[in-house]
């Protein structure tokens, strides 16, 4: 997966030109997506040590990091610096929102932009043995429309019916899928770190529209 990085800053250099305080955005950022200190240092190409000193104050991001950690949290630099957000249409109408396609997979946004939660409605391929388990942070829960799908979470495999819900914890290994060679259609919830649609626990290959 590709993101964007910022290098590490040795300490006795300064960043860039001061900004406002955001040490306490950032730590709460991380823990509302789940991150350990280590795991969003990783992903944004910075030490944990240096990420734990930006979520302390005693260091100011520079525009690069800020960038970067805004991505990994999916959210706004504007958000990061505590501006206060653009008021979102609550409302979602349907033929707005695109058909994607990635690897198999055909969802339409069901929800708004910006959101913790993410919904989507979704065209679910046929299970194969080949589909890859999912393990991340974040709940997830869906909900079946039409077609059969196959839940596997952990060890035990679930069948789902139209009608039929499922709500768990993305920590669980997980892996979802059509149990008819026609596909299923569901809605899909998750709090997943708002990311592009290679990064959703959805298919593995590029998304194009369809």
């Amino acid at each position: 997966m590709e993101t964007l990085t910022a290098p590490d800053a040795p300490d006795d250099v300064p960043d860039g030109p001061a900004v406002p305080d955001v040490a306490p955005q950032l730590r709460a950022l991380r823990r509302r997506r789940g991150l350990t200190l280590e795991a969003a240092a990783l992903r944004a190409g910075l030490s944990p040590a240096h990420l734990s000193r930006l979520e302390t104050g005693r260091r100011q991001p520079s525009l690069p990091m800020l960038l970067a950690l805004a991505r990994i949290y999916g959210t706004t630099v504007s958000e990061l610096l505590g501006e206060a957000p653009p008021e979102r249409d609550p409302i979602v109408r349907a033929g707005r929102s695109e058909p994607v396609e990635a690897d198999g997979w055909i969802y339409r946004q069901a929800g708004g932009p910006g959101r913790a939660l993410q919904a989507l409605r979704v065209h679910v391929p046929y299970a194969t043995r080949s589909d890859i388990v999912r393990v991340h942070p974040g709940e997830e829960w869906l909900h079946v429309l039409d077609g059969r799908v196959r839940l596997a979470l952990g060890d035990a495999v679930h069948v789902l019916d139209p009608g039929d819900s499922a709500h768990f914890d993305s920590l669980t290994p997980h892996r979802i899928g059509a149990a008819g060679r026609g596909g299923a259609e569901l809605l899909f919830v998750h709090t997943l770190m708002q990311s592009p649609a290679t990064e959703l626990c959805l298919g593995d290959g590029a998304p194009h529209p369809r």
